[in-house]
């Protein structure tokens, strides 16, 4: 885990920056990234530089240094992630005559792309983001994992590229366009996060999941080509429903989960977890335990607001803890230590979010205990079906359906009345529910889509509301007469775990020089099961417990009601809120206030919402 930086001059025009300062400049910025150490490269003729801050998770010596270069000096990279299954690779491309200098995974990309050409990316198990230089082609290759894991975000002036890993990174090394994206800011109003690839700047956009770029010198910035679509792999339209036994998809689930798990281990430093009372936590940990080969450490984070409550994780983790002998600790959390660190929370928090405070406190506890690398359970309740999403959208559907042809004007009726004293999104079923995409809408919005003219510039909300058209772009994902199961699996896999959980993981942990890996997030985890998501006849959640214990999960862990992951922010910096869904709209002005300050003239954010 890492930050990478690059700066390349396609176009004819005069250097308007000076690359190595340019690059300075971004990795000052990211250094809590890689504090390891960092490293630049920039050609003869001053077109292009890579740039790297590096947290040294594999190959700890001087050899897996980056920006690396092969040997004849033609391909030159700056890497983020990890690649999980590089020693396999580099078995093979040590049979097609390659020859290493290091034991790093890097090393691998830069003989795999000689091999491959950009078709590399079709070989890589991993989270990856990466800028490589092709000195005899003149072109700069970006590339990002399929679920977008690992960020990469890029500022195209018309003559040259600019890269980093952090919209900040960006902003801080200077880019010359940085008027507020209408489309950025109306998603964050819209979802609590701002869904890719905008940004709040218009000069800045996120390189989209599961995407590379080419660009070259002379021919410019081409389009992001999309080689890996998750959502497609996930409802599979094409495929049928299997007929499988119980005893077929827990042997099918069973080793993909062990599988997946014991390449998210691989790392030449302790691989630690965090341990909450949910099933994925609890499986990961059971099954990590397993292959560890020193003791496992496990790290959970515990509120004293929470003790004796339903909130409190900390009596199963630790009992959890106790059954698979691992090195367990618990570090607890007060309101006075959040509010101490919330200025460096808004520091490090990237792009604008109502989520990740949990993620930041978590990650901090653990790498205060020494911990460069832990794994996180995130992904199993948007595959397995863990969110009130998948029973509430088809509820909604059921209804709202017969009556979508007029379901805007009884919202423009029932809306002023229902807004006094109950939740605005009531008034929008009919408008909204009758398709997959406008109910996900409906279940996940902050602030609905006419609410908007209200807290920011009329025209700009109208701008970005038309530029994002966020039901049109949900629906292309998913088909209409797709499972209804697998439909919201995508959305939310997509959606919310893209935009909002996996970017939350990757500003937090490294805020704290921490690597959160995440084994079911796993493209080759994914394919394993696609068979099994296909089937309908099984409570998925209990089958991953049932396989992580041997056929015997602890009840502790099967009877419990599940809570989530939570912080009381409520309690602590909205203490007078209410509704859970009027303090998400008040903690989402909080957040915005922190990233534009008063100086932005388009925000309207006085009022008090339900």
């Amino acid at each position: 885990m890492c930050g990478i930086g690059a700066i390349f001059r396609y176009g004819n025009g005069p250097l308007k920056d000076d690359p190595r300062e340019w690059l300075e400049a971004v990795n000052a910025r990211q250094k809590a990234r890689g504090p390891d150490g960092e490293g630049l490269w920039v050609s003869q003729d001053q077109r292009v530089g890579l740039g790297h801050r590096r947290l040294a998770i594999i190959d700890l010596s001087p050899a897996g240094r980056q920006p690396m270069a092969s040997e004849d000096g033609l391909v030159t990279v700056t890497f983020n992630g990890e690649i999980y299954n590089y020693k396999e690779l580099r078995a093979y491309l040590e049979t097609r005559g390659c020859r290493f200098r290091s034991h790093s995974d890097t090393e691998v990309l830069i003989h795999l792309y000689r091999l491959y050409g950009t078709r590399m990316v079709d070989h890589l198990r991993g989270m990856f983001a990466f800028a490589l230089y092709d000195a005899q082609e003149r072109g700069l290759f970006l590339a990002r994992d399929p679920f977008g894991i690992k960020p990469l975000y890029y500022a195209d002036d018309g003559g040259t590229l600019k890269v980093a890993s952090q919209v900040k990174a960006l902003l801080a090394a200077g880019i010359r366009n940085t008027s507020p994206d209408p489309a950025g800011h109306a998603g964050f109003f819209l979802w609590g996060w701002v869904p890719e690839p905008f940004t709040l700047y218009t000069g800045i956009r996120a390189l989209p999941a599961g995407s590379t770029l080419w660009v070259s010198e002379g021919g410019g910035v081409a389009e992001p080509h999309l080689f890996y679509d998750v959502a497609r792999e996930i409802v599979g339209a094409d495929a049928p429903s299997p007929s499988l036994k119980l005893r077929d998809v827990e042997d099918i689930l069973g080793r993909a989960l062990e599988e997946t798990v014991r390449y998210h281990m691989v790392s030449d430093v302790p691989v630690g977890v965090f341990l909450s009372a949910g099933v994925d936590s609890t499986s990961l940990t059971a099954l990590a335990s397993r292959c560890s080969p020193i003791p496992l450490r496990t790290f959970t984070l515990g509120f004293d607001e929470f003790r004796g409550k339903l909130d409190d994780e900390t009596p199963v983790a630790e009992l959890v803890a106790k059954k698979l002998g691992t090195r367990h600790e618990t570090g607890w959390v007060s309101k006075k230590d959040l509010m101490e660190r919330l200025e460096h929370v808004f520091e490090a928090m990237d792009q604008p979010s109502i989520d990740g405070i949990n993620t930041y406190l978590v990650s901090k506890g653990a790498a205060e205990r020494g911990l460069k690398v832990a794994l996180s359970g995130l992904g199993g309740d948007e595959l397995f079906g863990g969110y009130p999403s998948f029973r509430h959208i088809p509820m909604i559907m059921k209804v709202a359906k017969p009556l979508e042809a007029v379901g805007r004007m009884l919202r423009a009726a029932a809306e002023p009345a229902l807004g006094r004293f109950a939740s605005p999104k009531y008034a929008g079923i009919f408008e909204y529910g009758g398709s997959f995409g406008g109910a996900y809408l409906l279940r996940r919005a902050v602030y609905m889509p006419w609410e908007l003219p209200r807290l920011m510039d009329p025209n700009m909300a109208r701008e970005g509301l038309e530029r994002l058209a966020a039901v049109e772009e949900l629906n292309r994902s998913v088909q209409e007469k797709v499972d209804p199961f697998r439909a919201v699996s995508a959305l939310e896999v997509t959606q919310y775990m893209r935009n909002m959980l996996l970017r939350d993981s990757d500003w937090a942990g490294m805020a704290h020089s921490l690597e959160i890996r995440v084994p079911l997030v796993d493209v080759a985890f994914l394919k394993s099961i696609t068979a099994v998501l296909r089937h309908k006849a099984f409570n998925y959640k209990q089958l991953v417990a049932r396989c992580a214990w041997d056929g015997t999960p602890p009840e502790e862990i099967v009877g419990r009601s599940k809570t989530g992951f939570a912080v009381p922010i409520p309690e602590w910096l909205i203490p007078n809120a209410g509704t859970v869904g009027s303090w998400r709209r008040a903690w989402l002005k909080e957040v915005y206030r922190s990233f534009l300050g008063p100086s932005a003239s388009w925000a309207r954010l006085e009022k008090d919402d339900r």
